[in-house]
């Protein structure tokens, strides 16, 4: 396994934290967090699979290490998300990319995927979401705060996902030994999470989410007309995004490669070295790597699959 690097770069005026693995040249990967997390999620994933690929896990302006602007000076949309990492990877000089998204790195990288197609070598989706299917009882308070910003009630719902029970929560939820799941993410996430005005920053990211489901039929139209590899590796027992969106892409995608694992939205935290095997087995015929001596091409004897 390589070293994962800890880089900054100057994005549309904004320093942006990302982390950087394996040789510039290979395949590469660009993993997109999720919500309350950050390029942290990606921290063992990275250097599983650094030996094969190049990997970039950037974090979004209010994450992790980036900066944080204040909001009379950046628009916290995922439309101004997607803007960012497409800077970054501009910048970077990358052309051709498969994209890993999961929860809040979907609707940024499906913006990406619909506008530069061309550029897309595969999808990973790891409980991320396209569908109407995929937005059961959890997203309840969301969907009244989108009719009411001044609704205080939905408010104080929402700001509960990143108390610290809550962030406890989005992680052991759904998992089968919670033992298992390192204490560290949740304290991690509420470095950002504490910074001043950040609170006021998750609001804005929920109340502009409902601009991510008008998306939805953009995306899979996407889906349809471009026939991306895709592959599910998605967590069962998610509350979050429940496996009913996970379902929903085999309406659309043709080439759908489709896994589920027995635990809840933060997967890699309980399943990274199955799901890593899933995903060098997937990218391997993708990119027509060959195989190293002694690793076993079927990626069913890693995983539950239909």
């Amino acid at each position: 396994m390589s070293i994962v690097k800890h880089n900054t770069a100057s994005v549309n005026g904004i320093d942006i934290f990302y982390r950087e693995a394996g040789q510039k040249g290979k395949p590469a990967l660009v993993l997109l967090h999720g919500y309350p997390t950050s390029s942290h999620m990606y921290r063992n994933l990275m250097q599983q699979l650094s030996n094969d690929y190049y990997l970039i896990a950037p974090d979004y302006p209010g994450f992790g290490r980036s900066a944080q602007p204040h909001m009379a000076d950046f628009d916290y949309s995922f439309d101004s998300f997607a803007s960012i990492v497409q800077g970054l990877l501009d910048k970077l000089g990358l052309d051709r990319y498969s994209l890993y998204l999961m929860d809040y790195g979907a609707p940024v990288g499906f913006r990406i995927a619909t506008a530069h197609p061309e550029k897309i070598e595969s999808l990973i989706v790891q409980n991320g979401c396209a569908y109407n299917e995929g937005l059961e009882q959890f997203w309840d308070p969301i969907k009244e705060y989108w009719k009411n910003k001044n609704n205080k009630v939905a408010e104080r719902t929402l700001e509960g996902f990143h108390s610290v029970e809550g962030l406890q929560w989005q992680y052991t939820h759904g998992v089968t030994d919670s033992a298992v799941v390192s204490p560290d993410n949740w304290e991690n996430d509420l470095r950002h999470l504490l910074r001043p005005g950040n609170d006021r920053i998750q609001l804005q990211l929920f109340y502009d989410y409902q601009n991510n489901v008008t998306l939805y039929p953009q995306w899979q139209e996407y889906f349809r007309s471009h026939n991306p590899e895709m592959l599910i590796v998605y967590g069962k027992n998610d509350y979050i995004f429940p496996v009913a969106g996970a379902e929903a892409y085999k309406k659309d995608v043709k080439n759908l490669q489709y896994h589920l694992y027995d635990t809840g939205h933060f997967a890699l935290e309980t399943h990274g070295e199955e799901i890593a095997a899933t995903i060098r087995a997937f990218l391997r015929r993708i990119t027509r790597q060959p195989l190293i001596t002694g690793e076993n091409p079927n990626i069913e004897s890693f995983t539950r699959s239909e």
